[in-house]
């Protein structure tokens, strides 16, 4: 049987920071910035995840603005495609979710930000911003709850220290 796919709004950098719904956590991790870039880019990435069975990327490297991935999560029961719209190299990647196999979201970006804090630690900050669909209202409290799931893990991975 083939899978329906629902398409969601094109969104930018503005929309991270004007969504109707923000999840946002920074965490000082003890590692440095380019061994947590490398973990956020590499094969596997955000394995640690429960909820994400598991995230391809679609693109060839070198990666940057354009690439794609697919994501699929909570045991197939929902499959993203995703597209950068912003790559700042060992430091910052943005993207929005460009279909999805569940009408849930209208729109829906996300933001990983890496910063050094000294040699070897670095304070990462990942946002997460949506605007529920009409079907997706009801679940939202879910929603919200399933998305901080992804801020609980990559703490508990890294033993990081949260800091908002």
């Amino acid at each position: 049987m083939k899978r329906p796919w629902f398409d969601t709004r094109p969104v930018d950098e503005r929309f991270l920071e004007e969504a109707p719904v923000r999840l946002v956590a920074a965490f000082a991790i003890s590692r440095p910035a380019a061994s947590v870039w490398a973990d956020l880019t590499g094969d596997n990435p955000l394995s640690w995840c429960r909820i994400l069975d598991r995230v391809t990327w679609t693109s060839e490297r070198p990666f940057g603005v354009g690439t794609t991935r697919e994501v699929v999560a909570l045991k197939g029961l929902n499959v993203f495609h995703e597209r950068f719209f912003r790559w700042e190299e060992g430091r910052r990647k943005s993207f929005t979710v460009q279909k999805a196999s569940a009408p849930l979201a209208k729109a829906f970006a996300e933001d990983y930000l890496v910063e050094p804090s000294g040699d070897a630690s670095c304070t990462f900050t990942w946002t997460v911003a949506y605007e529920p669909s009409t079907v997706g209202k009801p679940g939202d409290a879910i929603n919200k709850r399933l998305l901080s799931s992804l801020f609980k893990d990559t703490q508990k991975f890294y033993g990081a220290t949260w800091l908002r």
